[in-house]
């Protein structure tokens, strides 16, 4: 059925809109604003402020010329339209159109356009305004929408930006042009990669080098004096700001003709490998072709090392010795090359010294270390895990009339867990002894760290004054030492190698003191150390664990677990003459015994370097340096 009342509802309806539509106007009352005109490219009549951007890809003498013919060719097309004014031509020479970093004229270009002096850019192409699809799209449509809209014209496409119909094409020739600079990119690794390939590495222009006629690195004589006086001197122990104000003062130049020398300078002097006749390629690479931003290549990209490829300068010795204090500099290291000793006597034999404020040494140097003084160690030369130490008999002889203790133990002092109780804690790299370890050690607060890697242990003792291993221990307040935390930056990674330990962990040792006079020694066994672990960190519990009950840790220390060693489980400590034996009591040891401050002896670690002597080194700079202000300070 029909709704009658409906239909005639929606005829009235649409009877009121005819009326609307066919209303008459009032010419009387009424008045039309026509709209401003459209700024079009091809309008002559419309005056305009214009501004020209150009832009060449690289600075050799032939883009040069296009360059200028650009600009002349733009000035004469502006001067054919008389209602343009020519504001200024934006010229950019050498930089790559993917990126705005550097584009310094096209950056000002964009800043007057938003200031209001500019109606209209005229640019030759879109690939010649970016090539970059992002960026030439949104400053674009950014300069469309300002409050004084501007328009881009590209010639060659013959695309004015503020048309409706111009978004597509705009678009896709963006993308284009993009392309193309990716496949101009891919192309030039390419053609990298062939060269480096056939043998052909790049030797770009550097400080004591020239280029033959053939394009091979030969040396400069006037330069060559000047890369090794930067060696010399920092192989003596000169920083690379003292080399670069000495280099100032003399009227020494670098590669590119500057007088004043930086710190920065120096070091990339100081870091090439060339000045040792070797060339490494590929030392860094750009990942993206978009924002040209180069990375140090970290096995990113295949390398190659042309080893004797050139005449050196310094040699290849020099230049390890060079890195290897370079390296170090991070941890305070302002040292010739540090030695490894290694105790051959005494309480601390086998222990090895810790030079604080140095990375260089690895394990295998370390176990090499060890072997010198331990022929019962063997093992492989190439691994550590090869060096095994041969299990030493323990004879037990008891005298008429004692006790015989074999079977009981001492108790482990970690139980007890007093606040006197002496440790040591490794956590991020860092190293802190306890409050009764610094207080035992009182004004004595220099100290020195060692390590037996075969037995696992660590110690620390009471320095020499003339020590260069030391580091500071505790900090006084009121008359009364606290502890205070080492920086373990340099050495940390390895001692938790050594141990085999989890670097995510926090590890607390306890240790026992040796006295003697105004000598102390705290030694620390490792294969004791308890672990503090983060909840998360714990294994999860397999089923048949969990089927012989809920596994509890040992304890909750602050937001870590406690854990302890598996062969805590069934024992209160060590075997009485167990312990005796690593920690002989003090009455049975003579003088020899004893020995806390020995020296240690020099161990030569992998590859012995032949650097070149000191007073070779002090002739060569005093030479150099006659009449400089620096002269003097070789004489210290």
């Amino acid at each position: 059925m029909i709704d009658s009342g409906k239909k005639q509802r929606t005829a009235e309806a649409k009877s009121r809109v005819h009326r609307r539509v066919y209303a008459a106007v009032d010419s009387d009352n009424y008045e039309f604003i026509p709209a401003k005109k459209e700024i079009d490219y091809y309008d002559n009549d419309v005056p305009q402020r214009v501004a020209i951007y150009v832009r060449v890809s690289t600075d050799n003498i032939q883009q040069t010329s296009s360059y200028e013919l650009q600009k002349k060719y733009y000035e004469d097309f502006v001067a054919h339209h008389p209602n343009w004014i020519l504001m200024r031509i934006y010229a950019d020479e050498g930089i790559s159109g993917t990126s705005l970093a550097r584009r310094d004229e096209f950056n000002k270009m964009i800043a007057d356009c938003r200031a209001g002096k500019i109606d209209m850019i005229i640019t030759k192409s879109v690939s010649r305004f970016s090539r970059n699809v992002v960026d030439c799209i949104s400053i674009v449509r950014m300069l469309a929408e300002l409050s004084h809209p501007v328009g881009v014209f590209f010639e060659s496409e013959c695309i004015f930006s503020l048309k409706d119909d111009s978004q597509m094409a705009l678009s896709f020739l963006a993308t284009m042009a993009q392309e193309e600079s990716h496949t101009r990119s891919r192309s030039m690794e390419t053609s990298l990669k062939m060269r480096l390939d056939a043998g052909l590495p790049l030797t770009p222009k550097l400080l004591g080098y020239s280029h033959d006629s053939d394009g091979n690195l030969v040396i400069n004589p006037d330069e060559e004096a000047t890369v090794k006086l930067i060696f010399y001197m920092y192989l003596y122990g000169y920083s690379t700001a003292d080399i670069a104000d000495a280099l100032t003062e003399l009227g020494k130049k670098t590669y590119l003709g500057n007088v004043r020398w930086t710190s920065n300078s120096i070091v990339q002097v100081l870091r090439n490998e060339r000045h040792c006749g070797d060339v490494r390629t590929r030392k860094t690479f750009t990942p993206s072709y978009l924002n040209h931003k180069s990375r140090k290549n970290r096995g990113d990209r295949a390398q190659s090392v042309y080893r004797n490829h050139h005449a050196a300068i310094i040699s290849r010795d020099d230049y390890i010795a060079v890195q290897h204090l370079l390296n170090n500099t991070k941890y305070g290291n302002k040292s010739i090359l540090p030695e490894l000793r290694v105790i051959d006597s005494g309480l601390l034999k086998g222990f090895i010294t810790i030079n604080p404020r140095w990375a260089g040494f690895k394990l295998a140097d370390y176990y090499q270390a060890a072997a010198s003084i331990n022929p019962e160690i063997s093992g492989g030369e190439d691994s550590h895990d090869g060096f095994e130490k041969q299990e030493q008999e323990i004879h037990i002889q008891i005298e008429p009339g004692e006790f015989d203790l074999r079977g009981f133990e001492v108790a482990r002092t970690e139980f007890f867990d007093a606040i006197c109780r002496p440790y040591v804690i490794f956590q991020d790299k860092r190293i802190k002894f306890s409050t009764a370890c610094v207080r035992k050690f009182g004004k004595e607060n220099k100290v020195e760290l060692l390590v037996h890697p075969i037995d696992m242990r660590f110690a620390v003792r009471t320095a020499a004054k003339d020590s260069r291993q030391a580091v500071i221990c505790s900090r006084v307040s009121g008359g009364i030492y606290y502890p205070r935390e080492v920086s373990g930056a340099a050495y940390m990674e390895t001692l938790y190698q050594l141990f085999r330990w989890n670097t995510d962990f926090k590890y607390r040792v306890s240790g026992t003191l040796f006295q003697n006079d105004d000598e102390s020694v705290y030694i620390f066994n490792t294969v004791d150390a308890e672990a503090f672990v983060k909840p998360h960190m714990l294994p999860e519990a397999s089923a048949a664990e969990t089927e012989r009950g809920a596994i509890k840790p040992l304890s909750v220390s602050g937001s870590r677990v406690r854990i302890v060693p598996e062969n805590w489980a069934n024992s209160f400590g060590n075997e009485y003459y167990l312990h005796r034996h690593y920690y002989p009591p003090i009455e049975s040891q003579d003088k020899n015994d004893w020995k806390i401050r020995t020296e240690g002896r020099l161990i030569e670690t992998g590859v012995k370097l032949r650097v070149t002597g000191i007073d070779e080194l002090k002739r060569f700079i005093k030479q150099e340096l006659s009449g400089s202000a620096t002269e003097g300070t070789t004489d210290e």
